[in-house]
């Protein structure tokens, strides 16, 4: 599929998606005319940096706790959030 027309675009839409995540580029035809073209976005993600994510976490200041700790301040905010009939 390299051409589509506007028609075709309506009903043809599951192709096109498909071809797309391929990854090819389709063009859009109008009137016997190529008047665009449809291409897929290609996300490029960001790499994780490590010493950004640390310099950020000692600029929160950030107490330090204990298991036993992060398990009773989750009860807390469940028992809050959803009351005592949640086990």
């Amino acid at each position: 599929m390299q051409y589509i027309t506007t028609t075709e675009l309506r009903t043809m839409s599951k192709k096109l998606i498909e071809v797309l995540r391929e990854g090819r580029s389709v063009n859009l035809v109008h009137r016997s005319k190529v008047v665009g073209e449809i291409k897929p976005k290609i996300y490029d993600p960001k790499p994780f940096n490590t010493a950004r994510f640390l310099r950020t976490v000692e600029k929160l200041n950030l107490p330090r706790l204990s298991t036993r700790q992060i398990e009773a301040r989750y009860k807390k905010h469940l028992m809050k959030k959803y009351g005592k009939d949640i086990s």
